[in-house]
């Protein structure tokens, strides 16, 4: 089964991938490269949209991994919202995604992120 990747920019610094189908070592390929693609420099948050990802192989986990170190390397952060149970079983099992950057759902993600920048501006009185 093929592989469709929705890009979206929610804002200058934010993209957001929603995937659908299966992500394997036929389909890993064709995700790097849309991401290497759409994955400017000024983007700081990526969000992956996995509600409609029905299988993932370690191929699919690599190229999540290489995005997280691209941007930790620009001090950003990746995010994964509405994981599908038989993908969260498999983050679970290799322990490939911190649970930190796991949301069920983009509003849970939105508080999240909410509350992270509330704690700056704290910080910043």
């Amino acid at each position: 089964m093929a592989l469709q990747v929705l890009v979206k920019n929610t804002n200058s610094n934010t993209l957001s991938l929603a995937l659908d189908g299966q992500l394997d070592s036929l389909t890993a390929p064709n995700l790097d490269k849309s991401i290497q693609t759409s994955l400017t420099q000024n983007i700081k948050t990526l969000i992956f949209d996995l509600q409609s990802l029905s299988f993932i192989s370690s191929a699919g986990l690599r190229v999540f991994a290489k995005t997280r170190k691209t941007l930790k390397s620009r001090e950003g952060d990746v995010f994964f919202i509405n994981i599908t149970p038989q993908v969260k079983k498999v983050f679970d099992i290799v322990k490939a995604v911190p649970i930190s950057e796991v949301f069920a759902n983009v509003e849970e993600l939105d508080k999240y992120l909410a509350v992270m920048q509330s704690n700056v501006d704290e910080e910043n009185i």
